[in-house]
This record gives C-alpha cells, structure tokens and sequence, in this order.
C-alpha cells in the first residue's frame, strides 16, 4: 500500500460508537469507567458522553454531560413530574441540541478512535423513547455504533431473569438493528460460565427450569427454544468492571462488530438514504407536475372567462343597437 492510500484510508477513519445500555444496577457506569481506564492504559483516545441527568457522582470526566445543559430536578419541579417523567423529559430536551453534539465529535473524529456513550439506567427511557431512538438513529448514521447491553450475572443465576436478560436484548436487538455485544458483567462475583451453557443447551436451562411447574415456568421453557437460532449468532462476553477481566475479549468482540457495520449496516443504511431520496426527488416531481397543471387549468379557466366577457358585452352592443333604432 502506496504512503497516498495509508493517508487516505487514515483520513476516512472513523472512531467506533459504544452504546452502553442495561438495566439500573448493571454496573454500565462503572464498566464504562474501567474501559475509559483499559482504553488509557493503551494511549487510544476516546471521547466519553452522558446522557444520564439523574446520576448523582460519575467516576469518569465526561467531555460532554446533559447536566450541564439540563437540570434534572428543576424539569421535575417545572413541569411537575416523577423520577421517570423527569429523566425522559430531559432527555427530549437534550436531544434538540444533539446535533451540536455530533459536532463536537466531527472536530475530534480524526483524533479519537472510540466515543463511549453513557445512557440512563431506566432502560426503556433510552430504547423505547423517540429520544433514545433519535439518538442512536443519528449516531449510527454518521459513525460505526456498536450496542453493549450489560447483563448482571449474579442476578441472572435464576433462569427466570435470565429468561427476561434475554427477551430484552433481542428486543434491543431488533429495535436498534445494530451489531450487537451481549456482555456479562460482575463475573468476579459469578462466573458466567452457567449462562453460556444455557445458551449452547437447551437441556441444560430446561434442568434448570425442573422445579418450576408454574405457567410461568412452562411459557419460559418454550421461550428458551424459540430464542435458540438468536443465541446462535450473539456475541458473548463475560467481564469484572471492578477487576477489569474479559477486556481483552470483550474489544476483541467490538472489533468484529465494528466489521460488521462496515459489511452489512452501512450498505443497507446507504441504501435507505438513497431510498429516501428518491422518495423525496419524485414528491417533489409530482408536486411540480401538479403545480404546472393548476397554473394550466387556471390560465384556462381565465381564457374562458374573459371569452365569455367578450361574447356578453358584444350582446349587450347589439340590444343597444336595436333599441336605438
């Protein structure tokens, strides 16, 4: 490769979007905290962003934080909302200025290779909100964007939260479509060993589910087969935000993912573009066409009428004419 190709392909780089979602009490923060710290360690720069207004105390320097621009308890105050109301109202606030954000990262893009995103721990506030989706959707339109949804292993040690880990990460899965990082933190604690058996045996996690005769233990056995093929296809990773285990594994799993976005996100996501436009070019063609025709059919209309005021006026000549004689 010429010394010309080396400069352009460094250029056209790209740093790599980490989406860190998960439910409250995960570890998303303080597994953000060890990457920033892993990632420093390996003098890669990053760019690091919080969108979580309610966090009291953050263990990392955020380069830019919604509380600076909202105030979380003055929303609340203001329009009279609860925890959840607040957080969400911020967020929508924020995200009419996200495209000032997304600025700030366009100046630093050809310096940074990652950009951490920080989200909320009310997990549907960020999925499941237009916010959330307005954010990710812009995001992942300008760079390489890469979902981590932080599972608490201890927590998952019974196979009916386990069960609802999984349901909600093939719903992110599927609602954000974007390459995807199932990540089991705290495995300093549990190892999350169990949880990769689960996944690769079916007969495992129905062994597991034996105890349970309820209606709910029966309609979480049948799930468990339906979600097979989607375990298939998931990148796993188990890590220690506290101990900093499974890093290397874990970027090892960004890397791939990141290659995926390249092969399979950005064709399709430039095909939508493409799509859209030509959507718009040919709206736009039939809104002209239809404004050619009004002004044709209102020239017309014009014609006939100042015609039909010729022929009245020569009328009336003549009435007068003969009256006169």
């Amino acid at each position: 490769m010429s010394s010309t190709e080396e400069t352009s392909k460094k250029e056209t780089k790209k740093p790599t979007c980490l989406l860190f979602i998960g439910m409250a009490g995960t570890g998303k923060t303080t597994l953000l905290q060890r990457i920033n710290a892993y990632l420093s360690s390996l003098k890669s720069s990053r760019y690091i962003i919080n969108l979580d207004p309610a966090v009291a105390k953050l263990p990392y320097s955020a380069n830019v934080d919604i509380r600076d621009t909202v105030n979380f308890k003055q929303v609340m105050k203001q329009y009279q909302l609860g925890p959840n109301g607040g957080i969400l109202t911020a967020l929508n606030l924020f995200t009419t200025k996200f495209d000032q954000v997304l600025d700030l990262i366009e100046k630093k893009s050809d310096k940074i290779n990652h950009v951490l995103i920080d989200t909320p721990g009310q997990i549907e506030i960020f999925t499941w909100s237009a916010s959330g989706a307005i954010i990710t959707d812009t995001v992942s339109a300008s760079y390489p964007t890469v979902v981590l949804y932080i599972i608490d292993t201890p927590r998952s040690a019974s196979p009916t939260t386990f069960m609802s880990n999984m349901l909600y990460a093939v719903s992110i899965l599927y609602k954000t479509k974007l390459p995807f990082v199932l990540v089991f933190n705290k495995t300093d604690v549990v190892s999350h060993e169990f949880c990769l058996e689960w996944m690769k045996d079916y007969e495992a996690f129905q062994f597991a589910m034996e105890e349970d005769s309820t209606y709910m233990g029966s309609l979480i056995s049948s799930m468990s087969l339906v979600l097979e093929e989607f375990y298939q296809h998931l990148r796993v990773v188990g890590v220690s935000a506290v101990t900093g285990e499974g890093m290397e594994e874990l970027f090892e799993a960004i890397q791939n993912a990141t290659k995926e976005y390249e092969t399979e996100y950005q064709p399709q996501l430039q095909q939508i573009i493409l799509n859209k436009q030509n959507k718009e070019k040919l709206k736009r063609q039939e809104n002209l066409e239809k404004l050619i025709h009004d002004i044709k059919l209102d020239q017309t209309e014009n014609t006939s009428t100042l015609n039909s005021n010729q022929t009245s006026t020569m009328e009336d000549s003549s009435f007068e004419r003969f009256l006169n004689k």
